[in-house]
C-alpha cells in the first residue's frame, strides 16, 4: 500500500460475538495497517476494578495504565506494565466489562488514547462507537453484525462447556446495555458499510472490508 496507508483509518463497529476482533486483525493484515482492539482496552479497565473493587471515578482510572505493547509484530494489551493478554478474555471479565465501559471517566481515558493511537493513519480499529465516536472521520466505517443464535454459538466455541442458550440470553442483554447506555451507545454510523456475517465466511467479510479500503484509497 506504500505511504498512501498512513491517511487512511478503518473503524468496525458491532454487537458482541459478530468477530470484530478475528475480521479486523485479518483485515489489517492483508492492508498491512496496524490493528487495535479497543475492546481490549475496557476488558483491562474492567480487569483492574475485578482487583480493586472501588469506586469508578477519576482516581480510580488514572490510577492503572492500559497500554499496547507490540510482541513479534502484534499487539498485546498491558496493565500496569503487565501483559494480561489472556486474562482479559475470561468470561468473568466479559460479564463486567459492559457496565464498567459505561462509566465516562473510563470512556472519557481510553478514547483519548485510542485517537491519539490512530492520529497517523493506517490503523484497523473495532468497538463498539469506534465510527460514531472515536474516529468519526475514518475514510471506511463498518457495522459487523450476525444473528444472536451465531453470535452465541461463537462465543461457545471460545470458551467451551457453556450452555449455547445461557450465552445467548446474556449477549442479548449485553445488546440491551449496549444500544441504551448513556455514553456512546452502539448504533450503526449512517456512513457505515453494514455487513450482516450470519452466512457468510471470514474470508468474504475480510474481503469485503478490504475491497471498500482499497475503493477509498484510489480515490485518494
Amino acid at each position: 500500500m506504500g505511504n498512501e496507508r498512513r491517511i487512511i483509518n478503518v473503524a468496525i463497529d458491532g454487537p458482541a460475538g459478530a468477530g470484530k476482533s478475528t475480521v479486523a486483525q485479518r483485515a489489517a493484515h492483508v492492508l498491512d495497517f496496524i490493528y487495535v482492539d479497543t475492546g481490549a482496552m475496557y476488558r483491562a479497565m474492567t480487569l483492574a476494578w475485578m482487583r480493586d473493587r472501588c469506586v469508578i471515578d477519576a482516581q480510580f482510572v488514572t490510577a492503572h495504565d492500559v497500554s499496547f505493547v507490540s510482541v513479534n509484530g502484534h499487539l498485546r494489551i498491558h496493565l500496569d506494565g503487565k501483559d494480561v493478554h489472556t486474562d482479559v478474555r475470561s468470561p468473568e471479565v466479559s460479564q463486567h466489562v459492559a457496565a464498567v465501559s459505561a462509566h465516562r471517566v473510563v470512556r472519557e481515558r481510553l478514547v483519548a488514547l485510542q485517537r491519539r493511537i490512530a492520529a497517523d493513519g493506517g490503523v484497523v480499529m473495532d468497538g463498539r462507537d469506534i465510527g460514531t465516536a472515536v474516529l468519526p472521520d475514518a475514510a471506511v466505517k463498518v457495522f459487523l453484525t450476525a444473528s444472536v443464535h451465531v453470535r452465541a454459538a461463537r462465543r461457545c466455541a471460545e470458551w467451551g462447556g457453556a450452555s449455547l442458550e445461557d450465552v445467548a440470553e446474556a449477549i442479548r442483554a449485553r445488546d440491551a446495555r449496549d444500544e441504551t447506555r448513556e455514553q456512546s451507545p452502539l448504533v450503526c454510523a449512517p456512513d457505515a458499510l453494514r455487513i450482516d456475517s450470519t452466512h457468510m465466511t471470514i474470508d468474504a467479510v475480510v474481503g469485503t472490508i478490504v475491497h471498500a479500503v482499497q475503493a477509498v484509497i484510489h480515490r485518494v
